[in-house]
């Protein structure tokens, strides 16, 4: 049969096919058996917090408001004090704003930048309020203390979060881990770390707020509460990949 002279059916069967092919091609479909592996827990982990980049431009307002505040403050400058504290709102805001906005201009995701500005908007706003700098820590202090809070529940409940955002990252979405007696006290006592590790951070934080340490305050979030942050996180991939590595008579 010459090219051209096949039946109708099978020409309308080859062009359907090939527009499902180019559909699929088009759209990136592939079979569930030929989806590509996760990466590891870790690089998960780096990519919901950012990277190095994203901690270090989530440390930037901060660290320009302790600067500003002590530059213009009485210790350098000597300005009134809610002069200095404007000047360290805008400085802190300031910062926010440029670091979206270079990642906005360079098509980057802005997503860790969006949620930064707001918390700093909203710590700014009580600074400002209140006139006392000390309160620009507060929403993050509160915020701390309240994932702790969720997460003690969670394991009183027996439904540990941390084995819930591990299903989501690194397991496809699937929550299998309830059928596995060792992953589940793993997860239990994971997340329990995590609440000590939140409390930790927050309870130095309130300590110094209500000493009213404010620059002392902007320190410790930087300089103690980050390398907290990600050594919890570090441990938490570190102790999940060992018990995934484990022969399968051990992880039962």
């Amino acid at each position: 049969m010459t090219p051209g002279n096949e039946p109708r059916h099978v020409a309308h069967e080859s062009v359907g096919e090939r527009l499902a092919e180019e559909v699929v091609e088009e759209l990136d479909l592939k079979p569930e058996d030929d989806e590509e592996p996760l990466p590891p827990l870790s690089e998960q982990i780096a990519e919901q917090l950012g990277g190095v980049r994203g901690l270090i431009e989530s440390s930037i307002p901060v660290l320009a408001f302790v600067l500003f505040n002590v530059l213009f403050g009485e210790s350098v400058i000597g300005l009134e004090k809610r002069t200095a504290l404007l000047w360290a709102i805008i400085g802190s805001v300031g910062s926010a704003v440029a670091i979206g906005a270079v990642r906005l201009a360079r098509k980057q995701p802005v997503r860790h930048a969006v949620n930064g500005l707001f918390g700093i908007a909203l710590g700014a706003w009580l600074a400002w309020r209140s006139g006392d700098a000390k309160n620009f820590y507060l929403p993050g202090i509160l915020l701390t203390f309240g994932q702790a809070a969720v997460l003690l529940v969670s394991v009183a409940f027996r439904k540990p979060l941390i084995g819930y955002a591990w299903g989501i990252m690194a397991n496809k979405g699937k929550q299998d881990w309830f059928g596995n007696a060792r992953l589940f006290r793993a997860f239990q006592w994971l997340t329990l770390l995590w609440v000590v590790s939140l409390a930790a951070r927050a309870g130095l934080q309130f300590y110094l707020w209500k000493l009213g340490e404010a620059n002392a305050l902007g320190v410790v979030r930087i300089l103690i509460s980050w390398p907290i942050y990600a050594a919890t996180f570090a441990f938490t991939a570190w102790a999940i990949h060992r018990i995934n590595s484990a022969p399968k008579e051990q992880a039962d």
